[in-house]
């Protein structure tokens, strides 16, 4: 259990997701809870305002497991890595990497991680978090060494803040959880206003 948290809000949780890094951070936040992965087509969002984009898939992920999950609190997220209005979503193979990479190289670049919480009966807390980084100028030969760890595939924008990449990192402004995949500060502030929005018993 989670120090911080009530008992209460934080009983019968579920993840939406099948990442392993928000796994970790819930694990580490001390949280127990069940996993359950949803498949959701993020082509058919729109995706003129990013930030509604990630909030809306987040939505859309919490709800499909709640259909199989009625009674659980469901946390779901989705991320998404934008670079001078460029939407960089995972690579689909090394020359796919390769172009995010060199985008990404000696540039800012957001990351909008869309939050939700959705909870019995019928509570919605959606939110999102944006995070501006900065990568420092990145080679050729960088680049093609980084690739061939694998670590750039299944990631957004085809880098993992917490792993190698992190040596390209110069600065970032914000929550550097959130560009993990799950910010931890707006989450525990949501739970804040779940226990303010489900309705009292006794």
């Amino acid at each position: 259990m989670n120090p911080f948290v009530p008992e209460h809000l934080q009983q019968h949780l579920l993840l939406a997701s099948a990442s392993p890094r928000r796994r970790e951070i819930l694990e580490n936040l001390g949280f127990e809870f069940e996993i359950i992965p949803t498949g959701v087509d993020e082509d058919e969002v729109p995706w003129h305002d990013p930030v509604g984009a990630a909030k809306l898939l987040a939505e859309i992920k919490a709800v499909e497991a709640q259909r199989t999950r009625p009674r659980k609190t469901i946390i779901g997220a989705d991320t998404i890595v934008l670079c001078e209005g460029v939407r960089m979503g995972k690579p689909v193979d090394d020359e796919d990497a390769r172009g995010m990479l060199e985008r990404l190289s000696g540039r800012p670049h957001e990351v909008v991680t869309g939050l939700a919480l959705v909870a019995p009966p019928n509570v919605r807390i959606i939110d999102a978090e944006r995070t501006t980084v900065v990568f420092r100028e990145i080679s050729a030969g960088e680049i093609g060494k980084y690739i061939a760890t694998g670590e750039p595939f299944d990631k957004a924008g085809a880098y993992a803040i917490q792993g190698y990449a992190s040596a390209f990192v110069d600065r970032i402004e914000g929550c550097y959880f959130n560009v993990v995949g799950l910010p931890v500060a707006l989450l525990m502030r949501m739970f804040k206003r779940l226990g303010s929005a489900l309705p009292t018993t006794g």
